[in-house]
């Protein structure tokens, strides 16, 4: 019997099911992200912004408060488990 023979007659043990994997695709993950994209923006502008120092704060608060706001939707039941 050749090494390639061996190989195809081989057994494959797999388990009965696997559990669902959404990848993320929740309301808690989409309003995160979506935070955090709006708050970079801001932030970027506040950079380029000349003396606009607290716009990049604002920025930086719109992001901690995304992650806070998915969270507490996760927390209720609207997120990944």
């Amino acid at each position: 019997m050749t090494e390639n023979q061996s190989a195809a007659a081989e057994v494959a043990y797999l388990p009965k099911a696997t559990p669902p994997h959404n990848h993320g695709h929740t309301v808690a993950a989409w309003v995160t992200m979506i935070g955090i994209m709006v708050g970079a923006l801001v932030s970027t502008a506040g950079v380029v912004v000349n003396g606009a120092f607290w716009l990049f704060w604002a920025g930086l608060v719109v992001c901690v408060g995304s992650l806070v706001l998915g969270g507490v939707l996760r927390g209720m039941g609207m997120g990944q488990r």
